[in-house]
């Protein structure tokens, strides 16, 4: 009987010794997870705080590049839409009048690149602006003088029969925006194809200004 007791005893202390050291491991776990959870948390919050930078820089970049704008979505994740925003233009040309500068661009300098494009384009708007010549695109592009068509594609027809290529109308927005590499040349000339007697005229009556491509420039 008294070592049943005896049995009983050790028995419940033992219980109640395995109970405390299990409900302190527990509470040693416990106090260890925090810290991981409060760090997980920490890095996911830092890693929405990045991302949050990264599309802010974007739009910002974009913003000023004049290239886009930013909204804000419904779940407030930051979206970029990029938009082309053209300058405003120089030469506030009618669609008749931005056709026909495109159509003299393109039969004058249709094999050309887009800055010799871009030059036969200055041409006609330096023209438009000097007091020596008519003042609007139209009038230059068709004017004779002493029966001579200014513009050879003109008096050959190939200038209503030209198809306008993207680059010409690229290098023709260029033009109207303001773009001038002309240095002020208000002739050109390809020196292959016109006659000699022509050329003359250029030589001796004008100042030569630089050659690009096909065409010699002079003012």
């Amino acid at each position: 009987m008294y070592k049943r007791a005896m049995g009983l005893l050790l028995l419940g202390n033992l219980t109640f010794v395995l109970s405390f050291l299990c409900v302190r491991e527990a509470g040693n776990v416990k106090m260890m997870a925090q810290p991981v959870g409060q760090l997980r948390l920490e890095q996911l919050d830092r890693m929405a705080e990045e991302r949050e930078q990264a599309a802010y820089g974007c739009s910002e970049l974009a913003a000023s590049q004049g290239l886009g704008i930013m909204e804000t979505a419904v779940s407030d994740q930051r979206v970029v839409k990029y938009e082309l925003v053209e300058p405003d233009p120089v030469y506030d040309l009618s669609e008749e009048e931005t056709e026909v500068l495109c159509r003299i661009v393109e039969a004058e300098a249709g094999s050309e690149d887009e800055e010799g494009r871009l030059l036969v384009a200055n041409v006609v708007l330096n023209r438009v602006k000097s007091e020596r010549f008519p003042s609007t695109v139209s009038d230059v592009v068709f004017q004779q003088s002493h029966g001579i068509t200014q513009f050879s594609p003109v008096a050959s027809g190939r200038y209503y029969k030209v198809e306008i290529s993207r680059k010409t109308v690229e290098a023709v927005s260029r033009a109207l925006s303001g773009e001038d590499i002309s240095q002020g040349a208000l002739f050109f000339a390809s020196r292959k194809k016109a006659d000699s007697t022509k050329m003359r005229w250029f030589d001796t009556k004008l100042t030569f200004l630089f050659e690009h491509g096909g065409h010699e420039f002079f003012k």
